[in-house]
Parts: C-alpha cells; sequence; structure tokens
C-alpha cells in the first residue's frame, strides 16, 4: 500500500512537471496581463484539462496492470458501440 501511494505520488509529480504542462504553465503566466478575463479563463481551464489527463494517465499505470488497462478499454469501445447502436435505434 505504501508502495503504490508513493508511485502514485512520483505519477503526480511527473505530469506537473511534464514538458507540454511546464510550457503551458509558463505560456499563461507569462500572457496573464494580455489576455482577456474570459480568455485566460479558457487557456486556465485547457491547462488544468491537459494536468488532469496526464495525472490519470499516469495513476492508471500505477494502479493496473497492461492487461487490465487493455481490458478497460476494450469494455469502454464495446459500451461506446452499444451506446451508438442504441441511438441508431432510437433515431430510426
Amino acid at each position: 500500500m505504501i508502495a503504490t501511494a508513493l508511485a502514485l505520488q512520483e505519477a503526480t509529480r511527473e505530469a506537473v512537471h511534464d514538458e507540454s504542462c511546464m510550457e503551458l504553465a509558463s505560456a499563461l503566466f507569462h500572457m496573464r496581463n494580455t489576455l482577456e478575463d474570459e480568455e485566460f479563463m479558457k487557456a486556465l481551464y485547457m491547462y488544468s484539462a491537459h494536468l488532469s489527463a496526464i495525472t490519470t494517465t499516469l495513476a492508471t499505470s500505477v494502479l493496473l496492470t497492461e492487461s487490465q488497462i487493455d481490458e478497460m478499454m476494450n469494455t469502454i469501445k464495446e459500451m461506446e458501440s452499444m451506446g451508438k447502436d442504441i441511438d441508431n435505434g432510437n433515431n430510426n
């Protein structure tokens, strides 16, 4: 349990220090006074979404084995396909 907690902490640190996240953070910092409030909020949202996506990806790799990730992705694809089938059935 401690090893998992430490691995999650490292995954979070790795996400925050990811090159693309750092570039976005730097751009936000340097443009903060030149952007309109709405533009700044959109840029901040994009940074937050990017950071959380990277963090989730890295955390998932800590918590699940490769085969579990593959199984999860296949299940997601199946659910999406079922949803499309249901939507197509309702639209006809």
